[in-house]
């Protein structure tokens, strides 16, 4: 479990590229010590965040898109679950969610494709894949949900990545970048989900970035489906079934 953590923290690393820039901590703070701790088990990982966690006497670090738990002393290191038994919830997800939170409203809403009614009464964010057998049957539904009063944002998330192991652009990429340069995205991306080859377009897009965001923020795969505080909601959920976890939500 340790080795796989280690790998999926560097293969993060590469991805994202060097180490976090110096955030005032210095090497005999328990922010320092958590940070020469983690460089030295995986000296390419990128650090994003590193806060005090509800877990007494250790840090939450988010890194490379995994979550850890590790002593002040840097001696310890705790990856899985970490459950508060008095309200019987990970402790890891309100971390996670405002991480999320926080690093989708950096995402300005122009590089987005949005599909909203008139008057929302909740936003959830969809990073998408126009080849994703279970985003297309969420895409055919974008009327239920929008009638339900739920607009709905995609980010790109091409499944396969931006390059192949040979360097060159992967396919899905490809179309991605093709309808977020489309004159009428809406459309574009419409049309490509529905299996539609998009005519192929050229420009500065944010598609690559928002597969390192969806990197960065844990994504694994499509549809996720991630509600306005940063939790995750889900993937594929009809629109009854969404609007009913966005009110518990906000009731809640």
């Amino acid at each position: 479990m340790l080795k796989k953590w280690m790998l999926a923290l560097c293969a993060g690393g590469f991805a994202l590229g060097a180490c976090a820039a110096d955030d005032g901590a210095t090497a005999t703070s328990p922010e320092g010590v958590v940070r020469q701790a983690l460089f030295g088990l995986a000296p390419k990982a990128q650090i994003d965040s590193i806060k005090p966690s509800p877990l007494p006497g250790f840090y939450q670090v988010i890194a490379s898109g995994q979550l850890v738990f590790v002593s002040n002393d840097g001696k310890y290191m705790v990856n899985g679950n970490v459950v508060d038994l008095s309200s019987k919830k990970d402790v890891s997800d309100a971390a996670w969610a405002d991480f999320r939170k926080a690093e989708l409203a950096k995402l300005p809403v122009a590089q987005r494709i949005v599909f909203a009614p008139a008057n929302p009464k909740h936003t959830v964010i969809v990073f998408t894949d126009v080849n994703c057998g279970y985003c297309r049957s969420l895409h055919e539904h974008i009327g239920d949900f929008n009638k339900a009063g739920i607009a709905v944002e995609y980010i790109a998330w091409p499944r396969e990545g931006v390059t192949s192991t040979s360097g060159k652009e992967t396919p899905t990429y490809t179309e991605m970048s093709s309808v977020w340069c489309a004159a009428d995205r809406n459309a574009a991306f419409s049309a490509a989900i529905k299996g539609a080859q998009p005519k192929p377009e050229s420009c500065a897009n944010p598609v690559k970035d928002q597969f390192n965001l969806g990197l960065k923020l844990g994504i694994t795969g499509t549809p996720t489906i991630i509600a306005a505080d940063g939790s995750i909601v889900g993937g594929y959920v009809t629109a009854d079934q969404l609007l009913k976890a966005l009110d518990k939500r906000k009731s809640g």
